[in-house]
C-alpha cells in the first residue's frame, strides 16, 4: 500500500535520479503489455505527466482510460491521481535528465536486474543435486515432452532443440486446446514418463491446462518459471526457478535461458555414451551435408 506521501512501501526513500525513481516504482510489477507501455511514457515524459488526467494520459499512449486506472493500481496506488502525486514529488526533488540520461539509465536498469536473475540463478546451481537427478530422469524418458507455448516458447524452443542432440525422442508441443490433448497422449502410449515444461509470466491458462492433462495421463512434470510461489507451483513434481527481467516492453528470458541450457548439460551428463554417439552421428551428418559454414 502507498506510505503517507503516496508511493508504495517498495520505493519509500528511493534515491538518485528521476528516471531511477519511476523504474523504481515499476520494478517486480507483473505489468501487462499495454501497462509497460504507460511506464515508458512515464519515464519518457514524466514532466507532461504530472499535468495530465488519465484520459489524457490513456488518449498519449494509445490505451484506455481504465488500462491507466488498473496501472496504477497494479503499482500499489489507490489510483490515478495517487500515482501522479507521487510523480510529482518525483518532479520536484529531481534534477534535470537529458534524453540520452533517460534511457541509458532505464537500460542500464534492465541489465542490472538479468545480473541479479542470474546471481540467484548461480546459487541454485551452487548445489547442483537437483539438478543433476532431474537430468537423469529426464534422460531416462522416452520420448521426452516438452511445453511452451506464448512467451515461453521461445525458451522450450531452445531447450527441445538443444535436446534433440543428445536425446532419441524429444517431442516439443507449442499449440494449445486438442492438439495438445493429442501430443500428450501419444507420447504417453509411446512410453513418455516426463514433460519438461516452461511457464513463464504472462502464466497462459492454456498452458496450465495442458499441465494438468499430462498429470492426468501420469507424466511427471519439471517445472521452468519465474518464482517458486507460483500458485501453480503444486502441479509440478520438480520446480526450477529462474527470475524473469521485467523493466523492458516484454520480458527478458536471459535466466531461463541458461537454466535451459543447464538441463540439456545435465541431461548428457545423465547418459554419457548417448551423448556422445548421437554428437558424433549429427557433427558426422552437418559435415557431409554443409549444414554450416
Amino acid at each position: 500500500m502507498p506510505d503517507q506521501a503516496g508511493f508504495p512501501d517498495a520505493a519509500v526513500g528511493a534515491a538518485g535520479s528521476s528516471t531511477e525513481q519511476v523504474l523504481g516504482l515499476l520494478d517486480g510489477r507483473r505489468l501487462s503489455p499495454a501497462q509497460r507501455r504507460i511506464g515508458q511514457f512515464l519515464i519518457d515524459h514524466l514532466a507532461e505527466v504530472v499535468f495530465m488526467s488519465s484520459v489524457d494520459l490513456a488518449d498519449r499512449v494509445g490505451v484506455s482510460q481504465p488500462s491507466v486506472t488498473r496501472f496504477a493500481t497494479a503499482l500499489g496506488f489507490s489510483g490515478y491521481p495517487a500515482l501522479r502525486d507521487a510523480l510529482k514529488g518525483i518532479v520536484l526533488g529531481s534534477v534535470g535528465e537529458s534524453p540520452e540520461e533517460v534511457r541509458r539509465n532505464e537500460f542500464q536498469a534492465a541489465i542490472a536486474a538479468e545480473q541479479a536473475n542470474l546471481e540467484a540463478l548461480q546459487r541454485l546451481a551452487t548445489t547442483p543435486d537437483r539438478l543433476i537427478e532431474t537430468g537423469r530422469l529426464l534422460a531416462a524418458s522416452n520420448p521426452l515432452v516438452v511445453l511452451g507455448l506464448r512467451l515461453s516458447l521461445s525458451v522450450a524452443h531452445y531447450f527441445a532443440y538443444s535436446a534433440q542432440r543428445i536425446h532419441p525422442d524429444v517431442r516439443l508441443i507449442s499449440s494449445a486446446g486438442t492438439t495438445a490433448d493429442d501430443a500428450l497422449l501419444q507420447a504417453r502410449q509411446a512410453g513418455a514418463t516426463w514433460m519438461v515444461a516452461f511457464l513463464l509470466p504472462r502464466y497462459a491458462q492454456e498452458a496450465l491446462t495442458a499441465i494438468d492433462h499430462a498429470r492426468e495421463l501420469g507424466l511427471k512434470v519439471a517445472l521452468v518459471t519465474d518464482n517458486p510461489l507460483v500458485p501453480f507451483a503444486g502441479s509440478a513434481d520438480v520446480l526450477l526457478p529462474a527470475g524473469v527481467g521485467s523493466r523492458l516492453v516484454f520480458d527478458s528470458h536471459a535466466a531461463p535461458m541458461v537454466l535451459a541450457s543447464l538441463l540439456v548439460q545435465a541431461i548428457a551428463d545423465a547418459a554419457p555414451e548417448r551423448t556422445q554417439a548421437r554428437l558424433e552421428a549429427h557433427e558426422s551428418l552437418s559435415e557431409s551435408h554443409g549444414f554450416y559454414r
